[in-house]
């Protein structure tokens, strides 16, 4: 299968190096954290920073705010800052990540099944 510039489409293995549609969701939500912030946000609604930091067990300081940024520049995250002291963060996910959420559902139940079957 081959990928189809004409029409910007990926299928299969894509060869084509100037667009091709997985490769940016992947960029959008790549990366060892992204799912599983955007996963306890979805769950949990608005949620302040050191909240996600306890749930996220494992994730660093620096990697979780790299991620955060990274995900609010790409618009699946707001994050809203109080001016309040000490300064208070929310972060909750944008109606463009919940476009996003059922698939990441359809992933999930897939590895569910690719589990069992192993």
């Amino acid at each position: 299968m081959k990928c189809d510039p004409n029409n910007n489409t990926c299928k299969g293995n894509c060869p084509c190096k100037e667009y091709c549609p997985l490769g940016s969701a992947l960029k959008l939500i790549g990366g060892k954290w992204k799912i599983p912030i955007l996963c306890a946000l979805s769950q949990d609604g608005t949620t302040r920073y050191n909240e996600l930091l306890r749930k996220l067990r494992g994730i660093t300081n620096t990697m979780l705010a790299s991620s955060l940024k990274e995900l609010e520049a790409d618009g699946l995250i707001y994050r809203r800052q109080y001016l309040e002291m000490p300064v208070r963060v929310e972060y909750e996910i944008t109606d463009f990540c919940t476009d996003l959420l059922p698939i990441l559902a359809q992933l999930a139940q897939w590895g569910v099944q690719t589990h069992k079957s192993k």
